[in-house]
């Protein structure tokens, strides 16, 4: 019996701490909820951009040089380490040079014969020793001697082979031993001067007509695109800014494109000729402009759309509408206004409806937009 009435009391007693301890977990606040998750944000401001536009590029080398052989002859010595970098008028290649010596040597010979044959005549003139005729022919042969001593000593000295511009030089077309200048002028290296180094681009002109009727009417300002940015295959930005070269003054109907250059300075050869890239220069001049950065932005099927936080700190889905670029940001033309908060790290955490904590995002990774009517 008394086995009994302890075992109704142990019950009882456990019965009341579960109670007790529901009572607790409803009371304490926040106890079943998990805490809102924190986003970084920011604040849209509308202020002044700069509208830049990407496009694809291909990097050329400066100038190009192919080193030919100008005489025929056997190659004797290579006087350069291949892909090192060379100097102009410096000696590459040295060509057999004995025939070359030769005929050289007997050219000069055959000048002094005949400038010694017009020197014994001319005192014989005047007693009329020899005919007018022959000291004329006298003086014809010292001046084919003398051409024929010029185009020796030319063949001698391009038996020695130099570097027609500075420049990197690349893999040697021939060896030693081969047979130069047989017939033609034999390619022996190739020279590239690629420090600075050109890209060249080209812009639709349906584009460029359009910027220009915007300016035209007002709505946007003429931006400065003498510096321009080089963005390389792995998305980093090129350290040195350039400059744009030119832009051609007519559009090529075949393409319906204009051609651009531009101009960077590559004194490590990290740009290399041929390597395809994105060039990104300013065309224009935006005021009040709302800009956001570009991973804030989504698409599904509908379209384009940011995450915003509102008041009550939940997170709402807000369509929106780009218009270009300003650097890395898109320019919103319709969607957010100013004061707005908008997640641009930690998206992939929310969803509609979400509570969240936001937190001003780091500066340094977001531009902040500028005031309208300051300069940059």
């Amino acid at each position: 019996m008394n086995y009994k009435i302890l075992l109704t009391f142990i019950l009882g007693v456990t019965l009341a701490a579960c109670g007790e301890g529901d009572k607790k977990s409803a009371g304490a606040p926040g106890g079943a909820g998990m805490p809102p998750t924190e986003v970084d944000v920011v604040t849209i401001a509308a202020g002044s951009a700069t509208i830049t536009q990407e496009l694809p590029g291909r990097l050329q080398a400066l100038r190009t040089a192919q080193v030919r052989a100008r005489v025929e002859g056997i190659v004797e010595k290579r006087l350069f380490e291949e892909g090192s970098d060379v100097k102009e008028g410096q000696t590459l290649f040295r060509i057999d040079s004995r025939n070359y010596q030769a005929a050289f040597d007997a050219a000069k010979a055959d000048l002094a014969v005949a400038r010694l044959t017009l020197e014994r005549y001319r005192p014989l003139l005047e007693i009329k020793a020899v005919s007018q005729q022959e000291v004329d022919l006298a003086e014809a042969k010292v001046k084919q001697a003398e051409v024929a001593l010029t185009r020796t000593r030319l063949d001698l000295e391009n038996t020695s082979v130099p570097a027609p511009i500075s420049g990197r030089i690349g893999r040697t077309a021939v060896t030693e031993g081969a047979l130069a200048g047989r017939g033609e002028a034999t390619l022996l290296a190739t020279i590239e001067q690629v420090d600075p180094i050109y890209v060249n681009f080209t812009q639709p002109g349906a584009d460029l007509l359009r910027l220009r009727q915007a300016i035209k009417s007002g709505k946007l300002k003429q931006a400065d695109r003498a510096q321009v940015e080089l963005i390389l295959e792995d998305g980093s930005v090129y350290a040195q800014p350039g400059k744009l070269q030119f832009s051609d003054l007519a559009i090529d109907p075949a393409t319906g494109s204009v051609s651009l250059r531009a101009l960077f300075t590559n004194p490590k050869y990290e740009l290399l000729p041929g390597a395809f890239v994105r060039i990104r220069f300013p065309e224009a001049v935006l005021e009040s402009a709302i800009r956001v950065p570009q991973r804030a932005v989504q698409a599904d099927q509908q379209g384009q759309f940011v995450m915003v936080v509102d008041a009550a700190g939940k997170v709402i889905p807000r369509p929106v509408i780009t218009d270009g670029m300003s650097g890395s940001d898109f320019i919103i033309s319709d969607g957010l206004k100013s004061g707005e908060q908008v997640i641009v790290n930690g998206l992939q955490k929310v969803r509609p409806g979400a509570s969240v904590k936001p937190s001003a995002s780091n500066p340094s990774a977001v531009p902040a937009a500028q005031p309208a009517g300051e300069k940059k």
